[in-house]
C-alpha cells in the first residue's frame, strides 16, 4: 500500500498562509533535499485547487527556462497530478486530472493503486486537515521556521488531532523538519501528571 505524505512550510506560531512572504530567507540545501525527498521524487501528487493553480502558474515556466530549479519543474510536470475541487476544472499542465467522488474514499483507493513512490501533497491545508481527521494521511512533514508571523491562516483549527512524532531534524538556519504520523489520544489528567512534578 502506498503512503500519503503532506509537506507544509509553517511558522513557529502555526501560520501557513503566504509562505512566499517569510519562507525564502530560510531556504538552503538542507531544506531543498527535504522537499525533494518528500515532493520532488513522487510520481503522484494530490493537490488542492489553490495550490495546483499556484504550481501550474510557476513550475512549467521554470522548467522551460532551464534554470537551477528546472529539474524540480520537470519532476513536478512529469508526475501524475490529481486535483481536488468542487468545480469542474480545465487543465493546461501535463498529466493533470480532477479527483472524482468523495475525497476520503478516493484517497483510500489511491493508496491501493500500484506506484513506485508515495503519493505526495504540498500545501493544500484544507485537504490535509480532512485527511488527518479521517486518519488517512500517513506522514505530515512540517518545516517549522523560526519566525512568528502573527497573522494569517493556521494549519490547525479547533479540531483535536493526536499525532506521533516519527522524526526530527534541525537545519543550520534554525528550521526544524518534523515528521508526524497518526497518533492516539492519551488519557490522564493532573492527578496522573503531578507524580512527575519535580520536588525540592
Amino acid at each position: 500500500m502506498r503512503k500519503i505524505t503532506a509537506g507544509l512550510f509553517i511558522s513557529v506560531d502555526g501560520v501557513i498562509q503566504d509562505p512566499q512572504d517569510w519562507h525564502f530567507p530560510y531556504f538552503n540545501d538542507e531544506m531543498g533535499a527535504a522537499v525533494t525527498a518528500q515532493l520532488g521524487a513522487a510520481d503522484t501528487l494530490l493537490l488542492g485547487r489553490v495550490t495546483y493553480d499556484s504550481f501550474a502558474g510557476a513550475w512549467p515556466e521554470r522548467e522551460n527556462a532551464g534554470g537551477p530549479d528546472a529539474a524540480m519543474g520537470k519532476a513536478l510536470g512529469d508526475a501524475r497530478k490529481i486535483v481536488v475541487s468542487h468545480r469542474e476544472l480545465e487543465f493546461t499542465w501535463r498529466n493533470s486530472e480532477q479527483l472524482r467522488g468523495d475525497l476520503i474514499e478516493a484517497t483510500v483507493a489511491l493508496k491501493q493503486e500500484p506506484g513506485a513512490t508515495d503519493v505526495a501533497m504540498s500545501g493544500s491545508p484544507s485537504i490535509v486537515r480532512q485527511l488527518l481527521a479521517a486518519g488517512v494521511l500517513d506522514e505530515l512533514h512540517l518545516l517549522v521556521h523560526p519566525i512568528a508571523v502573527g497573522k494569517g491562516e493556521r494549519l490547525f483549527d479547533d479540531t483535536l488531532i493526536p499525532l506521533r512524532l516519527l522524526s526530527s531534524q534541525t537545519f543550520t538556519t534554525g528550521v526544524v523538519h518534523l515528521v508526524y504520523g497518526p497518533g492516539e489520544q492519551l488519557s490522564g489528567g493532573y492527578d496522573e501528571a503531578k507524580v512527575h512534578i519535580a520536588r525540592d
